[in-house]
């Protein structure tokens, strides 16, 4: 079970792109934790090319993460109770 899943798909009949893209994923925050993150994509290479057109383009992109661990100081609801 994760803590937070996350999922978006994009489509576009064409795409270009000025300069290749520069992406990161981060989960910051304090405690242990395992995460994912992974994109499917159709009609678009893992390296796109500036300049270079992409057509009938879909990109499924999903990431989740989970505390494998209590944060420090442990985790707390609003109500100041722990959960």
């Amino acid at each position: 079970m994760w803590d937070i899943s996350f999922r978006s798909t994009v489509r576009a009949d064409q795409l270009r792109f000025t300069e290749e893209p520069r992406t990161a994923v981060r989960f910051p925050g304090s405690g242990d934790r395992e995460s994912t993150s992974h994109s499917d994509r159709t009609n678009l290479p893992a390296r796109v090319l500036p300049g270079q057109e992409y057509h009938d383009v879909t990109v499924v992109y999903r990431l989740a993460t989970r505390l494998t661990s209590e944060p420090e100081g442990g985790r707390s609801g609003t109500d100041g109770t722990d959960g």
